[in-house]
C-alpha cells in the first residue's frame, strides 16, 4: 500500500507518499501506519491502492521476516512541479524489495506549502522525513538509504551530506554541477534564472548550493551512481565527473553504466536496473 502523508518542514505543511512492503498484511500495515500518525506534525491523509500482485509463495515467505524492522529508501523525485513528479509505481518497485519507501513531494508542489527551490530550501524537506521516519520504532535506523533521480540528487546528496543515519545512496541519472545543467539544458533557463535567483555567472554561490560534486567531500556513506550512456537530459559525463570527485575524496564509489540507454529506462531494462541497485543496497 502506498499513503499520502503530510508533514511539518520549517513550519510548512507538506506532503509525501510511504510505501509499505506488500509482502506486509493489512493488519501489519494498520500497526505500522498507527504509529507514523502518532508523530507530532506527521498525518495520514489518504490510502492508495497498490497495484502490484504478489504470488503465494514469495508472500508466505517475507511474512516470515516481518518481526524485523524495515530498512527504508528516501526516494528523492526529479523535475519541478508537475514535471518529474514522483512515480508511485517506483515506489510500488522499490517497496516490492521488502523495504519501506518515502518520497517527498518537496515544497511548492501537489499542494504542499511554501516554493520549491530546485535544491534549495526544499532540501530540508528531505532532512526533516529522515528526522522523524528514523524514529519509528519499525525503521532499521541502521539502514537508511537514499535514492536521488536526476534533480532529486541535489535533495539527496545535501542531505547525505549533513545526515549521520544515511548507510547508502543512489544517484540515478543525477545532475553532479547544476552550472554545468545551465550551459548543456538551454530549455531550463529561464526557469532557473527565475526559481534560483538568476545565472551562474551572476549568483555562483547559488548554483554551487545546488551541485552534488560540492558536497563530495562531506559524504560518508557508499555511492552508487546509475545512469545511462544516451541520457540527453542529465549528461553521462555528470556522472563521471562526481565518480572522479567522491575517488579523490578516498571513497570507493561504484557505477552502473547503462549503454545505449536514456534518462527514462525501457521497462525491461528499467526493472534489471532496479534488481540490481537492491543487490547493491543489500549488499553487506
Amino acid at each position: 500500500m502506498i499513503y499520502h502523508i503530510d508533514y511539518v518542514s520549517d513550519g510548512l505543511q507538506v506532503k509525501g507518499y510511504l510505501g509499505l512492503p506488500p509482502q506486509l498484511s493489512h493488519t501489519q500495515g494498520r500497526v505500522l501506519i498507527e504509529e507514523v500518525n502518532a508523530v507530532q506534525g506527521v498525518r495520514v491523509t489518504e490510502t492508495l491502492a497498490c497495484s502490484m500482485n504478489m504470488d503465494q509463495n514469495s508472500t508466505e515467505e517475507s511474512l516470515s521476516t516481518t518481526a524485523n524492522k524495515l530498512p527504508l529508501v528516501i526516494y528523492c523525485r526529479g523535475g519541478i512541479g508537475r514535471i518529474g513528479a514522483v512515480r508511485l509505481k517506483w515506489i510500488e518497485e522499490f517497496a516490492a524489495q521488502g523495504y519501506a519507501v518515502f518520497a517527498p513531494a518537496y515544497r511548492g508542489n501537489e499542494g504542499s506549502e511554501g516554493r520549491d527551490e530546485f535544491g534549495g530550501a526544499d532540501t530540508r524537506d528531505v532532512i526533516t522525513a529522515i528526522e522523524w521516519l528514523s524514529h519509528l520504532s519499525w525503521i532499521d535506523d541502521s539502514r537508511i538509504h537514499l535514492l536521488g533521480f536526476s534533480r532529486g540528487a541535489i535533495n539527496a546528496a545535501v542531505a547525505a551530506a549533513v545526515s549521520p543515519q544515511i548507510s547508502k545512496m543512489i544517484l540515478w541519472s543525477g545532475v553532479s554541477d547544476l552550472a554545468q545543467t545551465y550551459e548543456e539544458r538551454i530549455d531550463l533557463r529561464r526557469m532557473m534564472k527565475r526559481v534560483i535567483g538568476g545565472t551562474p555567472a551572476k549568483v555562483p554561490e547559488q548554483y554551487m548550493l545546488r551541485s552534488p560534486i560540492h558536497y563530495a567531500d562531506r559524504i560518508k556513506c557508499p555511492v552508487l551512481l546509475v545512469h545511462g550512456t544516451l541520457d540527453e537530459q542529465v549528461l553521462v559525463e555528470h556522472s563521471y565527473r562526481m565518480l572522479e570527485k567522491l575517488r579523490e575524496q578516498g571513497h570507493q564509489p561504484e557505477a552502473h553504466l547503462y549503454e545505449g540507454l536514456r534518462h527514462h529506462f525501457p521497462p525491461p531494462q528499467h526493472a534489471a536496473a532496479i534488481n540490481r541497485m537492491f543487490d547493491w543496497l543489500k549488499r553487506v
